[in-house]
Formats: structure tokens, sequence, C-alpha cells
């Protein structure tokens, strides 16, 4: 699938799976790209991940060839989207969007003159660029996350947004933005899923994509069966941590039977 195909399904709704990167570890990178995901998120934001990571994470995904490469960036600023995207990117999810305003200046950056400020500098974005930089915007997505108490209020708005092609829902900060003492706090599940419904009603409202990061294969069938149409799947670092505990268990429940 290419860069293209890729950004027509996701602004067409339909339902895609991809999966979380958070290490600097380029070999399972590129054989977690092989599995079979539609997409592989970079994780710049809170990932162990640094510039010449995030360029080697991406040349690991297109080398395993199939998924598409996006980034989670660090703010919502010009240059950090800028590098991801000259990078190769085939798009980035933009975190804590609190207003419109926040979601038109995310898409500005995204987009070559004359509907954005994106400056031409095609690293190894040139590949899928072309020689008219202006044809690159309609093969790159532009993700918003919804996170926080005031993004939540002005979803609506913020789905609205001109060129947007899609939201995102970070369950961790989003619990928090309801009231969690912590994330999955218990105490406020009632209030969270109603946020989690009004973005996903939002979304629809306005014909973007909903995605929604998960912990597992069931919760990613949960949020599509509720009309998310992507959802990601925890991380590579997670997923190391907790095979390697299970193999721990399964011998020291061996050892004592």
């Amino acid at each position: 699938m290419s860069a293209a195909e890729f950004a027509r399904e996701l602004r067409a709704r339909e339902e895609l799976v991809g999966y979380w990167i958070a290490l600097d570890a380029p070999a399972a990178t590129e054989r977690i790209a092989r599995v079979g995901y539609d997409y592989l998120v970079v994780d710049v934001q809170h990932g162990l991940i640094g510039h010449s990571g995030m360029i080697n994470a991406l040349l690991a995904i297109d080398a395993a060839g199939g998924a598409k490469g996006l980034v989670r960036v660090a703010a919502n600023e010009p240059s950090g989207i800028g590098h991801a995207l000259d990078a190769g990117a085939a798009g980035v999810i933009v975190p804590l969007v609190d207003t419109p305003e926040d979601a038109a200046a995310a898409v500005e950056a995204t987009r070559y003159p004359p509907r954005g400020r994106r400056s031409y500098g095609p690293m190894r974005s040139g590949l899928r660029v072309g020689p008219r930089p202006i044809e690159a915007d309609e093969s790159t997505v532009v993700i918003a996350m919804i996170e926080t108490a005031q993004g939540l209020a002005n979803v609506r708005e913020i789905c609205a947004t001109p060129g947007l092609d899609g939201v995102y829902v970070g369950p961790a900060d989003l619990c928090l933005a309801v009231g969690g003492a912590y994330p999955g706090d218990p105490d406020v599940a009632e209030e969270f899923e109603a946020a989690v419904e009004k973005i996903q009603s939002a979304a629809a409202e306005a014909g973007i994509a909903a995605g929604f990061h998960v912990s597992d294969g069931d919760g990613a069938g949960l949020r599509l069966a509720q009309g998310y149409t992507f959802a990601s799947i925890s991380c590579d670092l997670v997923h190391l941590e907790a095979a390697a505990a299970g193999h721990l268990r399964a011998v020291k429940g061996s050892a004592q039977r």
C-alpha cells in the first residue's frame, strides 16, 4: 500500500490497525512492520527515540514494505512536524490539540503553500514528493490528539477544521482530563466512556477518521466496533517486558511442580 493509498483509506474512514514503536531498535521495528499491520507509529513524544532514531525507524518500516510509518511528534510546532515529514513519515499525530486554532496550525505545518506553510526540504520525503510539492499534500495525513479537558470541550470544532484528517484518543491523558487520579481510574469510568463516545461522534459528524490507543487486540476490536476507524496496539517496550515476564513465570511455575 502506498502512502497515497493509506491516506485515502484513512480519510474514507476504513478500518485500519496499527502498532506503536517506542524503542530505538530498527531491526525489531522492521520485523514488526512485516507482521501485517496497516501502519506503525514512531513515538517521538514519549518514546525513547531521537531524531536519528526516528529516521532509522522510518527506514526500517519502508524496508519491510506494506505498513506505513507515522510519527507522533513531540509538540504542535512546525519544526518537529517538518522534521518528521522530511524524514519520510506518511503523516503525523500531533499531541495536546486544545482548540480549532491548534488544529489549524498543525494542518498548516503539514501542507505546502498555498495551502500551508510547510517548508520545502525533501530529504527522504523526496521519494514521494515529486516535482510538484503541493501534490504531496494528498498523501500526507495529519491527526490531532484529543487528550485534555479543553480539547474535549472543543472536539466538535476541532474535528471541523479544514484539512484535518483525523483525531486520536490518548486514553491515559484523557482519563486524567475527566478527573481520574491515574490512567485507568475506575472511579471515572463512566465519565471516560462518555468522553470516548463524544469524540467518536464528533469525528463521524465531521466525516474524519477517529483513532484510539489500546492495550491489546481485543481492545482494538472493541473500539472499532464502537465506531472508531483505526486503532494502535500497545507498544514494543510493553510487549517485550510482558513476554519476558511471562516466560519467567512459566519457568518458576514449572520448578514448583
